[in-house]
């Protein structure tokens, strides 16, 4: 990289004691900005520390001393050095009598885009975020230089504080051929946004600090006029803006609907949610979290969709490691935590040339699940609905003949499970009431977690009612090599055998000693004393004896926690009698 700040110019402007520390200090170069109030010791602030430059207090003298040799202070109460990149912010008083000044420091850093080049090249409008100091001006600076000269684009900057392109009538350097149009007022940049495009004819526009609503609707009408838009708005992450009603038009919108009862039986939501209201006027958003790390979100619309359902999108890390690689890192969709700390579900790769990664994890991984053959003359021979019926229902049992674990290495540990996929383990529920599994899931702490995108899941487990005539879960199974496991009836005693089994915590044949408070639904003594009563009498009398049992009389909500019980231990009931004498018989297998 190339870095041009002009620091001598800045330098200038302030009274000599202020200046004379800093012209030797060791950290120079590294500089961020001085602070001038009055009364107080002036101040050197750099990125990892601040120091006092004199111990004599700021006067008014000296506040003036750098007034009279900057430019004029606009509505925005900033001002520059000609032809430089400087900025001089003002504090004022209740009568408007400037009593402190900002100097930070501007640089030109040529090189610094090398990581999100391709993104450039794109010709997508791209959206920048991230907290002060981080870096979106110097990106945009330099990407208006690289549209301009490199791409040879027709580039326009809305510089509305002329903080891009410096002070003065004459641009600064670092821009290229873009041109640059100055903002009389501050509350006007959406004016001027709308000038840009009807006046000038241009391929791209660039716009730092998007702040309000007036200037989101502008950045739309922009976008849909066939414009590249490249801008920063006021936010650390995607998330800021979908919090921020002023702002969320630039993702798109956040509108709440009314779902129809299938619909929101099939997502396992509630009826009111909220989407996304419509297409976002960026396509790319970039999260800049550190200088050299930032996170990309290469389609804006399927990040803000899948954040809205309440889960974590996928998402691109890019950093520069210190021998100026690019490094690309790739995190799935797999919660419950963010940027940083999720490399153990990432996969990196040190490009020079970028190009698409797909994340894979868990059992696809791991080296169990192979590609099955394709299906034989036989199955050919038959008709197409039927061969594909078959070749599904040989998928399902070939992808639950995984190899299992030798007994002897025990059970799952708390980072690999039993056939080598990273724990928690990712499951997809396909026509399972999700309160059930996660009733399941939490009674009996097991490692699980739910989720509702396929790429990412480990394993489906279906209800197999429901799989047989579902041509698009067969597509996705043959495609993907994503495990399917059925279970007979979507009841708690099924689900908790299947998710044991899969977690290879017990023997499919031998039914466990049950845990009573998975089957209650309140956990009250009434439902408690109903359950041991159906254990005892299971364990004690129908298994050992094979003899049938006849319990007690209870309500109908506990006698179908007692039904859940006994499917249990694979045995069946089956209620008779008169409410309010009705009860249950237990039969022996």
């Amino acid at each position: 990289m190339q870095i041009t700040d002009d620091l001598n110019r800045l330098l200038d402007i302030v009274p000599d004691e202020i200046r004379q520390p800093l012209e030797q200090h060791p950290q120079r170069n590294n500089l961020i900005e001085i602070v001038m109030d009055l009364g107080r010791q002036p101040e050197a602030r750099f990125p990892s520390l601040a120091e006092p430059l004199s111990q004599t207090p700021v006067s008014k003298a000296d506040l003036n001393y750098c007034i009279e040799r900057v430019g004029h202070f606009g509505g925005d109460n900033r001002a520059g050095i000609e032809q430089t990149l400087h900025r001089i912010s003002a504090l004022r008083n209740r009568s408007g009598e400037i009593i402190g000044l900002t100097l930070r420091v501007g640089r030109a850093v040529f090189g610094t885009i090398g990581i999100i080049r391709d993104l450039v090249e794109t010709g997508q409008s791209i959206l920048m975020l991230g907290r002060p100091g981080v870096g979106k001006t110097t990106a945009l600076r330099e990407i208006a230089r690289v549209l301009a000269d490199d791409l040879e684009k027709r580039v326009v900057i809305i510089d509305t504080s002329n903080e891009i392109a410096g002070d003065g009538d004459i641009p600064h350097p670092a821009i290229g051929r873009a041109r640059r149009m100055q903002v009389s007022r501050p509350e006007l940049q959406h004016q001027v946004m709308i000038e840009a495009v009807e006046n000038h004819m241009p391929e791209v526009i660039v716009i730092d600090e998007i702040g309000t609503e007036l200037e989101a609707l502008a950045a739309r009408t922009i976008a849909e006029r066939g414009v590249q838009l490249v801008g920063t708005a006021h936010g650390n992450r995607i998330e800021n803006l979908m919090k921020n009603p002023t702002l969320a038009d630039l993702i798109g919108g956040i509108q709440a609907v009314t779902l129809g009862d299938d619909e929101a039986r099939r997502r396992g939501s509630q009826k009111t949610v909220l989407e996304r209201k419509a297409p976002p006027t960026f396509e790319i958003a970039i999260e800049m979290l550190e200088r050299e790390r930032w996170v990309i979100h290469e389609r804006v619309a399927d990040a803000i969709d899948t954040l809205l359902r309440g889960r974590e999108p996928h998402q691109q890390i890019r950093s520069v490691s210190e021998t100026g690689e690019i490094i690309i890192e790739r995190e799935s969709a797999a919660p419950p935590a963010r940027f940083p700390g999720m490399a153990a579900s990432s996969s990196t790769a040190a490009v020079s040339a970028i190009r698409p990664v797909t994340p894979i994890s868990g059992w696809r991984s791991a080296g169990k699940m192979v590609p099955m053959p394709a299906p034989s003359e036989n199955f050919a021979a038959k008709s197409a609905p039927v061969s594909e019926t078959r070749y599904f229902e040989q998928l399902l049992e070939e992808s639950l003949s995984v190899e299992p674990v030798p007994k002897a290495a025990g059970r799952y540990s708390h980072n690999v499970g039993p056939n080598g996929e990273d724990l928690p383990l990712h499951v997809y529920p396909y026509g399972i009431p999700r309160h059930q599994l996660e009733q399941v899931i939490s009674t009996l702490n097991l490692p699980v977690l739910l989720t509702k995108d396929i790429e990412s899941a480990d394993v489906v487990v279906a209800l197999r009612s429901n799989v047989r005539n579902q041509s698009k879960l067969r597509h996705l199974a043959k495609t993907r090599q994503v495990p399917v496991h059925t279970i007979k009836a979507a009841t708690i005693p099924h689900v908790a055998r299947a998710l044991r089994r899969l977690l290879d915590m017990d023997d499919p044949g031998t039914p466990e000693v049950a845990d009573l408070a998975l089957f209650a639904r309140s956990g009250s003594s009434d439902e408690l004393e109903a359950l041991e009563e159906t254990r005892l009498a299971v364990e004690q009398i129908v298994i050992p004896k094979g003899q049938p049992v006849e319990l007690l009389p209870r309500s109908p909500n506990v006698r179908k926690m007692q039904h859940e019980l006994v499917e249990h231990y694979h045995l069946k009931s089956h209620s008779f009698g008169e409410e309010p004498n009705r009860r249950l018989r237990i039969y022996p297998a």
